[in-house]
């Protein structure tokens, strides 16, 4: 029970009871488990996006109009339609080239849809993102003679 000391009011209390309730909740957040397989990938709200199409300048531009800092992550969007992934794969290895000769590396995702096939900048972590443990999941390795 809190007892209220003289001169203070209800407001006092409430911020005292809140501030409790903040460092408890900080505690059990920085304890949780930041390494476990289903943790969402932290994808942040794009800086720039360019979008493939008429009228668009060539991406290699678009970059070098882009402000360069190592903490961005260059994501390239490919999108297909039914029949066509052929195309947007090669739509994909195209812009992902045109990056890399910019001096920027690229995740790439290939997915269904309508809409043109877009680039886009943002502070996204990449070793966290989704395809982050493909290579280092257990079905992937490559077996060693000592495991069976």
């Amino acid at each position: 029970m809190i007892i209220a000391r003289a001169g203070s009011g209800w407001q006092t209390v409430l911020a005292d009871l809140s501030l409790i309730l903040f460092m408890v909740m900080a505690s059990a957040v920085s304890q949780g488990d930041e390494d476990r397989d289903d943790a969402p990938s932290p994808v942040s709200e794009p800086l720039a996006v360019y979008s493939a199409g008429p009228g668009a300048p060539p991406l290699d531009e678009w970059l070098a109009m882009q402000g360069a800092d190592y903490r961005q992550q260059l994501t390239i969007v490919a999108r297909y339609a039914p029949g066509a992934q052929a195309a947007a794969l090669d739509q994909a290895r195209v812009l992902s080239a045109v990056a890399g000769a910019s001096g920027r590396r690229a995740r790439i995702v290939i997915e269904p849809g309508a809409d043109a096939a877009t680039v886009s900048l943002a502070y996204d972590d990449p070793q966290r993102s989704v395809a982050r443990g493909l290579l280092g999941h257990p079905h992937n390795r490559t077996p060693s003679k000592d495991r069976p």
